[in-house]
């Protein structure tokens, strides 16, 4: 009986791996060609335009900025607490936290605008106005933060 059984296991094994395919042949070279689209419109009904931003992009990128925000709206007052401990008067140490969270907020929102969507954000015009108002902030935190 013990035999029987050890048959049957064995006849019966349940999952098999398929055989091995070998490799095809090497093909041909071929030559490829850029081709850019208007948004929206598709290349022979397979490829969709890359440099379109669907709304969940968009979405789980402001969930990354608002936390963002409220992590350097916590570093904004703890840097005005240190300003007021190197004996900064309190009111130009709070302008200073505030310049600081500006400063960090518009530099995360560079990278997140970045990061969502290249090729939209990632412009002269639109960076180098996120990069001018970091400066800017950069500088009048700097400034007001002195004694």
């Amino acid at each position: 009986m013990a035999q029987n059984q050890s048959t049957n296991s064995s006849s019966n094994s349940g999952f098999t791996l398929p055989a091995p395919t070998e490799a095809p042949a090497a093909a041909p070279t071929t030559t490829t060609a850029t081709v850019i689209l208007p948004p929206g419109q598709k290349f022979e009904g397979t490829y969709t335009v890359a440099s379109d931003t669907s709304s969940r992009d968009l979405l789980i990128g402001g969930g990354v900025l608002l936390a963002l925000f409220i992590a350097f709206f916590f570093a904004r007052g703890a840097y005005a607490n240190s300003l007021v401990g190197r004996r900064v008067p309190p009111a130009k140490a709070n302008a200073a936290g505030w310049w600081l969270f500006i400063f960090m907020g518009s530099l995360a929102t560079g990278l997140v605008l970045s990061v969502v969507n290249a090729s939209r954000f990632l412009t002269p015009v639109i960076m180098g106005s996120v990069a001018s108002v970091a400066l800017l902030a950069l500088i009048l935190m700097l400034v007001t933060g002195r004694k």
